[in-house]
């Protein structure tokens, strides 16, 4: 790691020609050796007391840019063992305008596709639940949570919220929820959905295998049978590292969705 240190931390030494702070100078030196290969993903760091020596600056200072690192998710920290290269993490794309289940979508790309449960019931639904399907204070709620995995890397913590009505066992689910609806007759046939952005809680990174606060995304999505019944409300989050979602836009065309009407 010697040689490799000089090559990273070394020209740090000159680091007044490009007038950025020196912790965004250490973050890029660090970044462009991940790209180009000089470490890889489960290397591990110097200590920040080598990092600093090698490059003549503070701690303070190398501790700001590796936490940008981590934050960022290139490096990971473990207690007691140091900072290492993050994994690397094949990115899934997944097309916004096709409504599959997880399971069907992993599978379609040959991916080994798993879940652990978090957890599954039948209960008393909460306000927004009873909200987003429409249901009576006196019905009850059917939820999963589940952790979905691929190839070996969680990808997304999901949970969802049918009516007890529409999934009256919640045990019944094998692989996919989808599959378990469409015997009785109960899959989606269109949704909406909100992604907005999020930031890990400590609780949701463990499950993910990235560091807290960390990016990730959040979706929201409600589902309809073709009468046009709600028939799940599902909030789950996904791994902002590993997850492309993907829309295909098209132009409108002389009054199409213009608000022209001549």
């Amino acid at each position: 790691m010697a040689d490799v240190s000089d090559q990273i931390f070394g020209g740090l030494k000159q680091a007044g020609q490009s007038g950025l702070p020196l912790y965004l100078q250490l973050r890029k030196s660090i970044e462009d050796a991940v790209k180009t290969g000089l470490i890889g993903p489960g290397d591990a760091l110097p200590s920040e007391r080598d990092i600093a020596t090698k490059a003549d600056i503070s701690r303070v200072t190398v501790r700001k840019a590796v936490q940008d690192l981590v934050k960022g998710g290139l490096l990971v920290q473990r207690h007691g063992s140091g900072t290492f290269v993050a994994p690397r993490v094949e990115r899934v794309e997944q097309s916004l305008s096709r409504l599959t289940s997880f399971t069907e979508d992993m599978a379609r790309r040959g991916m080994a596709v798993r879940s652990a449960w978090l957890d599954r019931g039948v209960f008393t639904p909460s306000p927004e639940e009873i909200m987003a399907l429409g249901l009576s204070s006196k019905e009850l709620v059917s939820r999963i949570a589940r952790l979905r995995i691929a190839d070996d890397t969680p990808l997304a913590i999901e949970r969802a919220s049918l009516s007890s009505s529409i999934l009256p066992d919640p045990s019944a689910i094998e692989f996919s929820l989808y599959a378990t609806l469409g015997k009785t007759g109960n899959r989606p046939v269109r949704a909406v959905q909100r992604i907005s952005a999020a930031n890990l809680n400590e609780t949701d990174a463990r499950l993910l295998a990235v560091q807290p606060g960390v990016a990730g995304l959040h979706i929201e999505r409600i589902s309809y049978l073709a009468s046009g019944k709600v028939v799940e409300f599902t909030r789950s989050i996904y791994r902002g590292d590993a997850y492309d979602f993907v829309a295909e836009l098209r132009l409108s065309g002389p009054g199409e969705e213009t608000g022209d009407r001549s």
